[in-house]
């Protein structure tokens, strides 16, 4: 069966479990707009199509739904912003952009923080989730749900990273982001903040050595073009927030409320399943490519692990240490 028609098959059988609650009196003409910094051929595109798939159905199309594509209508944050002062209805955003706003979303962003895709999807659909998902509220902002950004890995042009001293003297672009700084400069890497739209020709040109991105943008992006080497590092895993702006939130009946949340989670549960889907076939495009793709041991993991324990103590007050433990205890207890 083809990507397409497996998406199609799941959305479908998602849609027949949400259609519970037809359209009725309480809903109202309504347009919606979507702000996204990705492309519209990222899995996030799936999981509009179903979502928007699912709100035609459950308001028997009383809805329009437009989504904006590549930062079309601003970056993360400023499209964020638009939400907080009710001038644009949702975003699908990074956590990591964010933190400017709410400083415990920097929690995702501490390294090796989880370690596979189920252990993600019960932290975020669990108990911990709606505890971060209750913070946005008093910054008007509602969260709808946690669909998939992934897990992030390292490209360079030097060597294969296997060890803790293999990052040595690396130039890494990280992201604009203090966390991300701080991991890598504790990695012993020479660590660079830098804009995503500069990253392909700073390596192109030797500028920064290395970069680090999940697979799907390390593809859709061609940095195999630059690159020589990736490391399967999976030192982040960043969820894409769906939010959705309170003050317009609150003018929205409660049926209309539970429609966008629920169609929210069946657009999730395509999105999710569509990345992981893409991100096995960018693997293979990379190897393709020619790149060396190296898992790391085990004990060399640990290792690493154990070098950036320090990045947790020194963010614990920043993102709050509350928030810190909470994560903590909720992974262990979804660990067993």
């Amino acid at each position: 069966m083809t990507l397409k028609a497996l998406l199609a098959a799941s959305v479908s059988a998602t849609l027949i479990a949400a259609l519970t609650v037809p359209a009725s009196a309480e809903v109202s003409q309504r347009t919606i707009r979507i702000a996204n910094g990705i492309a519209a051929d990222h899995p996030v595109g799936d999981g509009v199509d179903a979502m928007t798939q699912c709100i035609a159905e459950r308001t028997d199309g009383a809805w329009t739904v437009n989504a904006f594509w590549s930062s079309a209508l601003g970056d993360d944050l400023q499209s964020a912003q638009s939400l907080r002062s009710g001038t644009l209805e949702m975003v699908i955003s990074s956590s990591s952009p964010l933190v400017a706003i709410e400083p415990a979303l920097g929690v995702f962003d501490l390294p090796f923080l989880i370690s596979s895709e189920q252990e993600a999807d019960a932290l975020l659909d669990g108990e911990f989730g709606q505890y971060i998902a209750d913070m946005m509220p008093k910054h008007n902002l509602v969260n709808l749900s946690y669909w998939e950004n992934g897990f992030r890995n390292l490209s360079n042009s030097l060597r294969p990273v296997e060890s803790l001293e293999d990052f040595k003297g690396m130039r890494v672009r990280v992201m604009q982001n203090n966390i991300f700084l701080d991991t890598f400069q504790t990695l012993g890497t020479n660590a660079t903040p830098m804009a995503f739209g500069e990253v392909f020709t700073a390596l192109e040109t030797g500028a920064i050595d290395a970069q680090e991105n999940p697979y799907v943008t390390i593809d859709t992006s061609r940095f195999f073009e630059v690159q020589d080497y990736v490391s399967n590092t999976r030192h982040a895993y960043t969820p894409f927030m769906v939010l959705f702006s309170k003050p317009i939130f609150d003018t929205y009946s409660a049926e209309e409320q539970q429609i966008l949340q629920e169609c929210s989670v069946v657009g999730r549960d395509v999105q999710r399943k569509a990345s992981r889907t893409l991100s096995e076939q960018s693997l293979q495009r990379i190897k393709d490519a020619g790149l060396e793709v190296n898992d790391i041991s085990p004990e060399n993991m640990a290792k690493i692990r154990e070098a950036v324990q320090g990045v947790y103590e020194r963010s614990a007050a920043t993102i709050g240490a509350e928030v810190v433990e909470r994560v903590n205890a909720a992974l262990a207890e979804i660990r067993g």
